[in-house]
């Protein structure tokens, strides 16, 4: 595919990613969204570190993004602390920090970029548990406009990716998943919790 069509689907991705995240930011700072702590935690540190694999395994400009997803992923889970998000922390939600942050050592002994991505995609995924048990008790404290926004900054990742392997796709592909998973969970919630 030519470069500049590559050029703007990652143009599009971070306009997708700015007008996803700068609303969502607002509506933190007004407390109208409650963002899980340790979720975003979870998804600061792996976007972060996986934006560095896909530019080592050649992703090009389809990683920047990524890299941008990771700052104001990690920004997120700051203002989610700082404004108390979700304080309702689980068993479970401790189980999925434990494990993600478990795993986190495994990355840095295999210095293969591939198996850093398998093993941080895997983490992140784990990361969507806390959000996900969030979302079925809590639904209307999160936004879903936010999270299909995040679907189209994906796919439009993935398009823009300069090479095609399963270390650059892996990632954005399992994010837009996880992402679709949570818009149905909230989804299907609000229906049934919504007033007749």
């Amino acid at each position: 595919m030519d470069v500049n069509i590559k050029l703007l689907f990652s143009g599009m991705a971070i306009v997708l990613a700015l007008v996803g995240f700068v609303p969502y930011i607002a509506l933190i700072l007004r407390g109208k969204v409650k963002p899980h702590v340790f979720s975003w935690v979870i998804w600061g540190i792996t976007t972060t570190v996986i934006f560095f694999a896909q530019l080592e395994a050649d992703g090009g400009v389809g990683a920047w993004p990524i890299g941008l997803s990771g700052f104001v992923t990690i920004l997120i889970a700051v203002l989610a602390y700082l404004n108390r998000g979700d304080a309702t922390i689980t068993r479970a939600d401790w189980g999925f920090l434990i494990a993600a942050i478990a795993s986190l050592p495994l990355w840095y002994m295999t210095n293969d970029p591939l198996w850093t991505v398998v093993i941080l995609t895997t983490i992140d995924m784990i990361g969507f548990g806390p959000t996900f048990r969030k979302a079925y008790h809590r639904p209307f404290e999160d936004s879903r406009v936010f999270f299909i926004i995040m679907i189209l900054r994906n796919v439009c990742s993935v398009v823009a990716l300069e090479a095609y392997s399963v270390t650059t796709v892996l990632f954005p592909f399992c994010l837009a998943m996880g992402f679709l998973i949570l818009l149905i969970i909230l989804q299907y919630r609000r229906m049934v919790l919504a007033p007749a």
